[in-house]
């Protein structure tokens, strides 16, 4: 790897200059870019889907527990116990949902792999987030993004 040149005091700071003016611009585009897409219009959910969990089986409905908005985490699941490793490191970082609470947010964890494996899994990796049990999701092609089963 080639290291970058020393140099003087003013030089770095012009060049950090220029760089946090790349950054914040970069910044103010992916900022414009969210809002866009948080102005996709909507579509009707026409077919009923059902989760199961440890505490039984819910609706999609059902997962918004009485808020306003959702965020589904798609939990994947390779096959015979082969969990994803990223999905993994996401949980491991995931605090208290009560912040997601507090802005009228409910988050459901879902993955096409058996409860049998799930909460086995869930156990060895210690994960206990309040309000967010692990739910098995229909296997489908929804809103135009296929998942397979394994």
């Amino acid at each position: 790897m080639t290291r970058p040149p020393i140099v003087s005091d003013q030089e770095w700071r012009s060049a950090r200059d220029a760089l946090l003016d790349k950054e914040k611009r970069l910044t103010r585009a992916q900022d414009a870019l969210a809002a866009e897409r948080r102005r996709l219009p909507m579509v009707p959910v026409g077919r009923t889907y059902r989760f199961d969990g440890p505490d039984g089986t819910a609706s999609l409905p059902g997962l918004f527990e009485g808020r306003s908005q959702l965020i589904v985490y798609s939990f994947m699941w390779h096959g015979a116990g082969d969990f994803c490793s990223g999905c993994s490191m996401f949980v491991d970082n995931l605090g208290h949902p009560a912040h997601l609470h507090a802005r009228d947010v409910s988050l459901a964890l879902v993955s096409t792999g058996p409860l049998a494996e799930i909460l086995p899994y869930r156990r060895r990796m210690g994960w206990d987030i309040p309000g967010t049990p692990p739910r098995t999701a229909p296997s489908t092609t929804t809103w135009g993004r296929a998942t397979a089963s394994p």
